[in-house]
């Protein structure tokens, strides 16, 4: 009980320590809000922390980008470091995908989402303030009917060589099949997605569902037709979460948008 108490005197002694040293070299920086103009640095230092928890989805349900975070989401997005971080994690994508011993049965199976994951949207974000406007669905099918997106090169990369390896690659969207079935395949082919196992889209009897509610039927279905879901690759976590999600799932950066 004594060395007990010894060692919770030593605590509250180093806790007492180091609050009156951060108060006295100005470590410890007052809170702060986004916009409250006590300095550039801490709005970018709050965007940071911002897309932190969008990313490691602790910050839900949110429908646009602060306003302050504009320019930081804008250079993120385009000066390097998005595509740093796609690097990474594809060839963490790719290390764990090189140790799976495929079966001679051809149902190994890697689920892919399209939107920010195999093609990229940036260029119709740009017009959205990099998500600080409100989604705009009917923006967006205008934007898909061009069959403009180009494709991620690293996932691109990625869908080879997953092709080449033999997994059965299956490319699954919530994009409408009726609205957009043909512009998305077209688009798909022109960026080399080329060689998949399937296409699925959300059909009407989808229609209105929730993301994920939607990926796990149609998940349930693929294991239930025999196929092992090795790898599940998307942009928003309703791409990963629900029932038969695969073997392992991996989050690929999207601080522009959130899909429930």
């Amino acid at each position: 009980m004594i060395r007990a108490m010894v060692h919770r005197v030593r605590e509250v002694f180093i806790y007492l320590f180091l609050a009156v040293f951060y108060k006295a070299t100005g470590t410890v920086k007052p809170y702060w809000r986004p916009g409250s103009g006590l300095s550039p640095d801490n709005d970018r230092a709050y965007c940071l922390s911002w897309r932190l928890g969008v990313e490691t989805n602790n910050v839900r349900a949110w429908r646009t980008v602060p306003s302050e975070c504009k320019e930081y989401i804008e250079t993120y997005m385009t000066r390097g470091q998005y595509y740093l971080d796609l690097n990474f994690i594809t060839n963490q994508i790719s290390t764990y995908a090189d140790e799976i011993a495929l079966s001679n049965d051809g149902m190994d199976a890697w689920i892919l989402d399209i939107d920010d994951t195999c093609i990229s949207n940036i260029i119709y974000y740009q017009g959205k303030r990099y998500g600080c406007d409100p989604y705009d669905p009917l923006g967006f099918k205008a934007w898909a009917m061009k069959g403009e997106c180009s494709a991620i090169p690293f996932m691109l990369g990625l869908f080879d060589r997953l092709v080449q390896s033999g997994f059965k690659v299956i490319l699954l969207t919530g994009r409408d099949e009726e609205t957009l079935g043909q512009a998305t395949t077209d688009n798909l082919h022109s960026q080399g997605f080329i060689g998949y196992e399937r296409l699925i889209f959300r059909t009407t009897a989808y229609k209105g569902q929730m993301a994920v509610t939607f990926k796990s039927e149609i998940r349930k279905q693929l294991v239930e037709e025999g196929y092992r879901i090795w790898g599940n690759v998307g942009d928003q976590w309703s791409d990963l979460q629900g029932e038969f999600t695969g073997n392992r799932t991996f989050k690929l950066p999207n601080p522009m948008y959130f899909v429930p």
